[in-house]
């Protein structure tokens, strides 16, 4: 494992011709703006860096250990001797540093620190940017100048792009299970590998992003990434940080934004982590009641701290800079928000005006938000908010936390239960569909049917649907379709997209085999085409967030279980009209009430989720309905059509 890890470091050491190594030295001034959390760049001077002193190329480590009496950096370059290399305490900050003549990238190493009891703690580099292959926990030394970037078109135009008028459709997704090489050990692609499977996948669905778990460094598979120990570190068990860049690179170039989930909210406990990282919690909170998870066994982040403040910030910007990152989501918003958040009376201290409210989490997001979303309009801040805490996507500089969108978790929760139930119970439960669109102008959405739906025993989404197979797949068509026209951008985790009928696990890649069966083929191809439509017209995407691209049509027919709504562009034109019948009844003659500006207009029919192409039974719908003027549902004006069982329809006009 140790010798895996350092041949893939030392393939990152390579420069581009002439490139100069510059010195690296820490000054009074990066440890002042450090203990100020305003030095945005502390990541080059923290951690191991390519340097030069007296013409003699090395290594300068840098490390914050303020509690410590004594720090060495230690390695496979001085064959791990505690006391070979002494690095000298530079300032009140605690923070130390040495250069280290000779030492190339490759090598490994790590920081032991002595404590002032006299313990000796073995710890990996918080900063560092690689990571020796699991179960290996040490840190490697990694030059990340030097990779041939081709993205220029895409990084020029991103910052220029008003985000929320654009089309977004996510594809979550996780490296090691998306495919596997059989019979290969673990079986995991490389960053390389994946990169040209993940595009020709993207490019063929029409998919604007992918979303990736796991890409910070971290010990445990089955965390799936949301325990990290390397938070500058792209894990090493698909490459190297530079074959990480040549994922990023193509996608950009391929017209696909990269977004990274992102777990500022806790930590893992491993020992060479940051936990008690100098003998004393420097990153978390030292009362346990703050600094701890009791449901998660993980540590919480001291937001109050400068220099965690610092840590985490420099993190987003590092990623954004070295890796030319597109976005984050970030993690668990609500625990850190919430000061009892998971916990039970006794286990959490108030804040200082009584309340629940965790104050430096909230003056966190809001100076995470204010630096990086006010430097990079274009950079996405994605917020995975379980709560009606208000205001998380308004305005940098007012009373939000001004992330960029936030993930509607109450229209996920009320579409999976809605779906779930039998069509003989849908009536009731008819307002489960349309209460969403009651608060929806109130924040900037994302529609989410991420990972989470997917696993721990709520089965997959196609076998969340009722009925037998053909009917499981025609729900999941119709539930898509309303996903799709609903008001938020949109996100979907890897396998949903064509029937994954197993939950998701990480130990294995999905049921690519099932794509030879009609009913998961079908399924795929309608999703294709759900995405081209919303890639093509602007209704579906320009007006998320407000009553001006969107209007009922028919939100009351609990009886039939009915819904038809339009989606409006800001251009008044080609303006799409959705009808889905969520039972397996078949509805002829159904009248659908349409805008009085539909009049002498014919409705031109775009997609018919029955089409036995997409894996259903056939029933068609005529190509085009002509508008009669019969009052329907308070509209002077409407169409009549027969509509499929457990059928969408969706027109233009």
């Amino acid at each position: 494992m140790a010798k895996k890890a350092a041949e893939q470091a030392k393939g990152n050491g390579t420069r581009s011709g002439g490139e100069k190594i510059e010195k690296v030295f820490i000054s009074e001034a990066d440890q002042y703006l450090f203990s100020q959390a305003t030095h945005y760049d502390i990541y080059k001077k923290l951690g191991a860096h390519v340097s030069e002193e007296r013409k003699k190329k090395g290594i300068y480590f840098g490390v914050w250990a303020p509690n410590a009496s004594r720090v060495h950096v230690i390695g496979s370059f001085n064959g791990w001797e505690e006391d070979a290399h002494e690095m000298k305490k530079l300032g009140p900050v605690g923070i130390w540093g040495l250069f280290i003549p000779g030492v190339q990238p490759g090598e490994m190493y790590k920081f032991l620190i002595t404590t002032p009891d006299g313990r000796k703690l073995y710890k990996a580099d918080p900063f560092a940017n690689s990571a020796e292959y699991r179960p290996g926990t040490a840190s490697v030394i990694t030059d990340l100048r030097g990779f041939p970037w081709k993205d220029e078109k895409w990084m020029e135009a991103r910052d220029g792009k008003e985000v929320q008028k654009q089309p977004m459709a996510i594809y979550e997704c996780h490296i090691g299970s998306f495919m596997k090489h059989p019979g290969d050990g673990e079986g995991f692609y490389t960053y390389r590998e994946f990169a040209d499977k993940i595009a020709d996948y993207l490019k063929e669905m029409k998919y604007t992003h992918v979303e990736l778990m796991g890409v910070l460094e971290h010990p445990y598979d089955g965390s799936w990434g949301y325990q990290v120990t390397g938070y500058y570190a792209p894990t090493s068990r698909y490459g190297t940080p530079k074959d990480f860049m040549y994922l990023v690179d193509k996608l950009h170039r391929m017209g696909v934004g990269v977004i990274l989930d992102w777990v500022p909210a806790h930590f893992a406990t491993d020992a060479h982590g940051l936990a008690e990282f100098d003998g004393k919690c420097i990153f978390e909170h030292p009362d346990p009641r703050l600094g701890s998870h009791p449901d998660w066994g993980t540590k919480i982040f001291n937001y109050g701290k400068p220099e965690v403040k610092n840590f985490l910030i420099a993190n987003v910007l590092f990623w954004l800079r070295e890796f030319h990152i597109d976005g984050i989501r970030v993690d668990a918003v609500a625990s850190m928000l919430y000061l009892d958040y998971g916990k039970k009376d006794g286990q959490w201290v108030p804040n200082k005006f009584g309340g629940n409210q965790n104050l430096e989490a909230i003056e966190f997001f809001k100076h995470l938000n204010s630096v990086v979303r006010g430097t990079y309009p274009g950079f996405l801040t994605i917020a995975e908010e379980s709560t009606a805490w208000p205001n998380v996507t308004g305005d940098i500089g007012g009373d939000a936390l001004g992330f960029t969108f936030k993930w509607n978790m109450g229209w996920m929760h009320d579409f999976c239960e809605y779906m779930k139930l039998d069509p003989l119970y849908r009536k009731g439960n008819h307002y489960a569909m349309t209460f969403a669109m009651s608060y929806n102008e109130y924040e900037k959405y994302i529609l989410p049917l991420s990972h989470d739906e997917v696993v721990h025993l709520k089965c997959s989404m196609v076998n969340k649907m009722p009925g037998f197979q053909m009917d499981k797949y025609a729900n999941l068509r119709v539930g898509y379709t309303y996903m799709f026209g609903h008001c938020g951008k949109k996100l979907l985790f890897m396998g949903q997209d064509f029937g994954q009928e197993r939950e998701w696990s990480e130990e294995r890649e999905l049921d690519w085999f099932l794509l030879q069966e009609k009913s998961n083929l079908g399924l795929q191809n309608y999703v294709k085409e759900l995405l081209k439509l919303y890639r093509k017209y602007p209704a579906l995407y320009e007006i998320d967030d407000s009553w001006d691209g969107f209007e009922w049509m028919n939100a009351d027919d609990a009886e039939n279980s009915v819904y038809a709504f339009v989606r409006k562009s800001s251009k008044g034109i080609q303006n799409l009209l959705f009808v889905l019948n969520m039972t397996p009844v078949k509805r002829e003659g159904y009248r659908v009430p349409v805008p009085s500006v539909s009049v002498k207009k014919k409705y031109k029919l775009l997609l018919n989720s029955d089409e036995e192409r997409f894996g259903g039974w056939g029933n068609e719908i005529a190509g085009e309905i002509t508008v009669e003027k019969v009052p329907c549902k308070n509209k002077e004006y409407s169409i009549c059509m027969d509509l499929p069982p457990y059928g969408a329809a969706v027109f233009v006009f």
